[in-house]
């Protein structure tokens, strides 16, 4: 089974699913401003921190099998399920096949839209740096993650984040990639899903499209959607705002389409 961290006491329980190359780690920071209202379950998915490889594909449904073996063992009944990048195509294929488990879902610096051409021709580029310069690659693109306004300010958080990158299986990291590459779009999820659907994305997200991801959201009462001033890790960028936007939405309610 997938290693995971449970931490809190709080009567709702909030899955947290981080992205490429990170692990359960990266929630640490946010974790401090969630509210106490949550038990917070970390998991690493399959490949990534503690878990094992468990192939040589790891396809978004797969992960969302393996997250469900979890929750199963677990027995938290109905809870919250929340994904940053990677994390958040593993949140949709999971809500697409477990819904009625589901109180809410939120995208975090995420997409519902499968790759484009263009996205696929990059990621297939990549499966050979990552084997033949796996260093190279991470220290490329990891910066590339955060706000470019603020990398001064952000230095230690980025040199944090090619830490944990670096430390990532290098099968892992093929596995996910190749995962990612086969994806489809998922605007039918967010269509048919009951539950509340927050979406929080970045000003500065150079890893998802933000403008299409907020302008193509269905027209529904359950949807929430912020934009703020980062990039691709609010985690780190601004975890204070990021967990109140949680606290505030998925225990309360506000209007929707705020910009921060």
């Amino acid at each position: 089974m997938l290693n995971y961290k449970i931490s809190g006491s709080g009567k709702e329980h909030l899955v947290l699913l981080h992205g490429f190359m990170e692990n359960l780690t990266i929630w640490e920071e946010m974790a401090a401003h969630l509210s106490d209202q949550f038990t917070l379950i970390k998991i690493d998915l399959p490949g990534h921190g503690l878990s094992k490889v468990k192939g040589e594909i790891h396809t978004m449904k797969f992960m969302a099998t393996e997250v469900k073996k979890v929750t199963d063992s677990l027995n938290i009944g109905e809870f919250h399920l929340l994904g940053h990048s990677m994390g958040g195509y593993t949140t949709l294929a999971f809500t697409e096949k477990f819904p009625e488990i589901l109180k809410s879902i939120t995208l975090f610096f995420s997409s519902y839209f499968a790759d484009d051409e263009e996205k696929k021709e990059q990621r297939h580029k990549s499966l050979r740096i990552i084997k033949e310069a796996f260093p190279a690659y991470v220290n490329a693109g990891v910066p590339n993650l955060f706000n470019p306004n603020e990398k001064d300010f952000l230095e230690g958080k980025i040199e944090h984040a090619k830490k944990i990158a670096l430390s990532t299986n290098n099968d892992g990291v093929l596995a996910a990639v190749k995962g990612m590459i086969e994806r489809g779009d998922k605007t039918s999820v967010l269509d048919q899903f009951e539950g509340k659907i927050l979406v929080i994305t970045g000003k500065h997200d150079n890893a998802v499209k933000t403008d299409l991801v907020i302008s193509n959201l269905p027209d529904k009462t359950n949807i929430k959607s912020y934009v703020l001033d980062c990039g691709h890790n609010g985690h780190w960028e601004k975890p204070s705002i990021c967990a109140e936007i949680i606290n505030t939405e998925l225990l309360h309610h506000l209007p929707k389409n705020f910009v921060f």
